[in-house]
């Protein structure tokens, strides 16, 4: 079993999707690596970039296209500035020539170079592959699969021997929901400071720290600039933004210059029942607003489901706890961190895999694991909450309108959000013994029914209000 750290379940990217987006750039990235190991980088006078299954079938709605050229340009999503994103690639359609890792210029015409086919590899359904012409007119190729959250293998799994030599050096190696429970029986303590005794493993305590503030932060600002930013979402569904008008209605008169001090004025508005409701929705629909746009968010556990953890943990520190802190971010995002890698071991997180329910499901998993435990909540409890927040994600299929991560994608971040905090108050309330369904066995059931679910409902915009609603009805 491969070793799954925090920050692979968490990782800051580039919408709008992590399969689609983040994942084929990354992909480009690794390709460039192994070219320079292999001394052909120099070598390389073409390239090709063939997509497969659902990639190609949803890939243009998802800048899969504009993924692969900033990857092979050597942009890094993870700091590019946002605003350079369409430069760059319109520089490229204009003048048909590619800077290849920022230092080769190559003939590069993404009308004809990069290669949609419909037809699906066996290994995955999100399938691509590099194919670089040599100076000696040789072809080098390599073939790659977005398996969800960013996360990106070749079918080999070359890694995978060096991956669970990693897991072994775990000290507390955990594979199932039952083992982590165990772990905090045995050494009396919570999930996550379990978490962040194995995280110890890979890095230091300032490390960590240091990941982790770039995670909230981001997370922040993506809130704070969904909640500012108005207008229509690019890709032809003339999709408005609403977070805009909702923070607007809901915000107040006290002033703000930055996001820090935007959230202490949060704290100051009414807590009523529907305002709550609405600053959750608000904050999950600005993300995934911003998602939409290309913008930078936080993969929790992928980017169609960015929303849903930022939401819920801003609700605890907003309404729940004002004077939570670094302290209540860390062990939030680290149980929920820990949660979607049970989830990721153990069925998918990939919706073209298995539909919204890896996704959407998953991250309301996370999001309501870790606000249990801030809430007060037993590792049992939290493992409850958990579950009941997947369970009622069941089923939940991924049917994009026109491939673009915008209906009904946003709405649902908005839907998971308060799932959560409804599946950790559910929990609270309950004795864990009396529970009849695991996590186990809910993470068990959610693969099942990805497994049994027809592929046009995973993500290959076949299916559902993909095909429902047309178009010309936008």
């Amino acid at each position: 079993m491969e070793c799954i750290s925090i920050f692979d379940m968490l990782k800051i990217g580039i919408g709008p999707s992590s399969s689609h987006t983040l994942g084929p750039w990354r992909a480009a990235e690794r390709w460039i690596v192994k070219l320079r190991s292999e001394n052909l980088f120099d070598q390389v006078a073409g390239i090709q970039v063939h997509m497969y299954g659902s990639l190609s079938l949803t890939g243009k709605g998802h800048a899969t296209d504009y993924a692969v050229m900033l990857g092979l340009s050597g942009a890094d999503p993870e700091y590019v500035p946002v605003n350079d994103i369409h430069a760059i690639v319109q520089n490229i359609k204009n003048t048909k020539i590619l800077n290849f890792n920022n230092t080769v210029p190559i003939p590069f015409d993404p009308v004809t170079d990069i290669i949609f086919n419909r037809k699906f590899l066996p290994f995955h359904a999100n399938g691509l592959k590099f194919v670089a012409t040599l100076a000696d007119g040789k072809k080098k190729s390599q073939t790659y699969y977005s398996i969800g959250g960013g996360f990106v293998v070749v079918e080999e799994r070359k890694n995978a021997k060096r991956n669970r030599e990693t897991f072994k050096t775990f000290p507390l190696p955990i594979t199932k929901g039952h083992e982590l429970l165990a772990y905090c029986e045995q050494e009396k303590k919570c999930i996550s400071e379990i978490v962040l005794l194995n995280e110890r493993s890979l890095r230091t305590d300032a490390e960590i720290d240091h990941e982790m503030r770039r995670i909230w932060d981001t997370m922040l600002e993506c809130m704070y600039i969904g909640c500012h930013t108005e207008g229509i979402l690019p890709g032809g569904l003339h999709v408005r933004r609403r977070a805009f008008a909702m923070h607007q209605n809901l915000k107040g008169d006290m002033p703000y210059s930055n996001p820090e001090e935007w959230l202490e004025t949060i704290r100051h508005t009414e807590v009523k029942f529907r305002q709550i409701l609405k600053w959750v929705s608000c904050f999950a629909l600005a993300v995934n607003e911003v998602n939409a746009s290309l913008g930078r968010v936080v993969t929790a556990p992928t980017n169609g489901s960015a929303g849903v953890i930022p939401a819920v943990l801003m609700y605890y520190l907003v309404i729940e706890n004002h004077d939570a802190d670094f302290k209540d971010i860390k062990q939030f995002l680290s149980v929920a961190g820990e949660i979607g890698s049970l989830f990721k071991k153990g069925a998918t997180i990939s919706a073209a895999m298995g539909g919204c329910q890896a996704e959407i499901g998953v991250s309301s998993a996370m999001a309501a694991g870790g606000l249990t435990e801030l809430l007060g909540g037993s590792p049992e409890q939290v493992l409850m909450a958990a579950e009941i927040a997947m369970e009622h994600h069941l089923g939940l299929t991924c049917d994009p309108i026109g491939g673009l991560v915008q209906v009904p994608c946003i709405e649902r971040n908005s839907m998971g959000a308060i799932k959560a905090i409804n599946a950790a108050e559910l929990a609270l309330g309950s004795d864990p013994k009396e529970a009849k369904v695991s996590l186990d066995k809910v993470v068990q059931t959610m693969w099942e029914t990805a497994k049994d679910m027809n592929t046009k409902y995973k993500e290959t915009s076949e299916g559902g209000l993909a095909v429902g609603v047309y178009l010309s009805d936008c």
